[in-house]
């Protein structure tokens, strides 16, 4: 069965200081760029995360991402407690210095020191809450790895429903551009017949006197340059072969588009041979199903 190029996957790990996520994003792509989004991945992972995506996923844009929810234990911050002492009686020592300065009650002063020693908890220097905590270790590096290898499982799963509707979809255009082509062998007679028709019409109304034999042969020469036998031929031969290489082939995206090229050579030569309203309406429609096709099969991995 076909997959899709369009896919999402995640999975969680529980660490000793949180709780990681893992998701990856796929989109369709000529080839596998790999795009890690995260600081959290560790340098000397990151290329056997890559291999690893590229591997697994084969084709496509592939968006990497890690999000930390910490614990308690890993949101709480280490406070820098000699540099608070030292803020500390550094402030106390010139507010005591200050002419005119009354003490008031303990009470008072009890307050004061509590809103002073809250004021210097904020300071930048004193606990740095904006630090990133080093998240992945290599002792933790196979909760991680399992993760990552879930949230692959899951792309590829989710890929795999697309692919199925993608399937149906474009089976069922290429049963149309067949259906259509029956249409197009249908007027066959009555075209050669009206092109006949028509040129002995305008001979007749020249008044103009002919070699039957000879006019047969031009006849069968003209006829010639208008047949489509060989394009209705070629034709049916994509579509199965379109059908073979889909029903075959693991990740047939790339050949398909080939193919469909093809097809739409064939197409607009029968067009332009048509010299027939009913087949140039009937090609109209072929064109319109197989662009419909041609853009489905583009995200078919």
């Amino acid at each position: 069965m076909i997959q899709s190029m369009t896919g999402y996957g995640k999975a969680e790990a529980v660490l000793e200081k949180g709780k990681i996520t893992i998701e990856i994003r796929t989109l369709n792509g000529k080839n596998a760029d790999v795009n890690i989004k995260t600081s959290l991945l560790p340098r000397d992972k990151e290329l056997s995360v890559r291999q690893k995506i590229a591997s697994e996923l084969h084709r496509g844009t592939l968006d990497f991402f890690i999000n930390f929810e910490p614990n308690a234990a890993g949101a709480a911050k280490t406070i820098d407690e000699k540099l608070v002492k030292e803020y500390y009686s550094q402030i106390t020592s010139l507010r005591s210095s200050l002419q005119g300065f009354a003490m008031g009650s303990t009470q008072v002063n009890d307050r004061m020191n509590n809103d002073l020693l809250c004021a210097i908890l904020r300071f930048p220097d004193v606990a740095d809450f904006n630090s990133k905590p080093e998240v992945i270790t290599e002792e933790n590096w196979p909760l991680v790895e399992a993760a990552i290898d879930r949230a692959i499982a899951a792309v590829n799963e989710y890929r795999t429903r697309e692919g199925a509707v993608l399937y149906k979809d474009v089976t069922r255009g290429i049963a149309a551009i067949l259906k259509l082509e029956d249409e197009v062998e249908s007027y066959e007679k009555e075209r050669i017949d009206a092109v006949r028709a028509k040129l002995l019409k305008t001979i007749g109304e020249l008044g103009i006197k002919y070699d039957e034999a000879r006019f047969e042969q031009e006849m069968i020469y003209y006829l010639e340059k208008l047949d489509i036998n060989e394009e209705r031929v070629r034709l049916r031969q994509h579509c199965a072969y379109f059908m073979d290489t889909i029903d075959s082939e693991p990740f047939p995206g790339k050949k398909l588009g080939f193919i469909l090229q093809e097809l739409g050579r064939e197409i607009n030569t029968t067009g332009s041979k048509a010299n027939h309203s009913g087949i140039q309406k009937a090609v109209v429609r072929m064109k319109d199903e197989l662009e419909k096709v041609r853009e489905q099969s583009m995200n078919i991995l």
